[in-house]
């Protein structure tokens, strides 16, 4: 492991704990003796994303970063909630055993996430994928969410593909 103050390749694991899907190694650097933290979690570099038109593409935890970030911007969100949406949403693709996802099922379910997480984040994110044309659309989605109804206000091609577990 390089260590990240002085580039020294010879560390030394002073301390490991679990943490969600993952384990967190404190390290020792034998060069400098600094001190410095790695995380190591399951690698699902090996599912494809069946993208809407067709292609596929290698997942990326780095992208579905991206589009989580954007949506909850300037929201006030406990410091690593985003981080445990994600792991949970990459745990649902990991359980299913397949090799494949469709973009539609990975949307889905960071609203599902979102939607529980914060109602501005999961319009804010909404508003993008589910490519709103008309302001009456949107307007469903939000009346939807200030009555509090149960049901959903989109129709999903994955409803009954998965649910999700564990707590955001």
């Amino acid at each position: 492991m390089k260590c990240s103050y002085c580039g020294g390749l010879d560390s030394r694991v002073v301390d490991s704990r679990h943490v969600g899907d993952g384990i967190r190694r404190r390290r020792l650097c034998l060069s400098c003796g600094a001190r410095f933290t790695t995380y190591e979690r399951v690698d699902l570099g090996g599912i494809f994303v069946v993208k809407k038109d067709g292609r596929r593409e290698i997942y990326s935890r780095d992208k579905l970063s991206s589009g989580i970030r954007k949506a909850c911007e300037k929201r006030p969100l406990p410091i690593g909630t985003i981080e445990k949406v994600i792991d949970n949403i990459e745990a649902e693709l990991y359980r299913t055993g397949k090799t494949e996802a469709t973009s539609y099922l990975i949307g889905d379910l960071v609203m599902q996430k979102l939607k529980q997480l914060d109602h501005i984040a999961y319009i804010r994110f909404a508003s993008v994928y589910r490519e709103f044309t008309d302001i009456g659309a949107l307007k469903k989605v939000v009346d939807t969410l200030a009555q509090g109804r149960s049901s959903k206000p989109y129709s999903s091609k994955t409803d009954s593909i998965l649910s999700i577990t564990g707590e955001v």
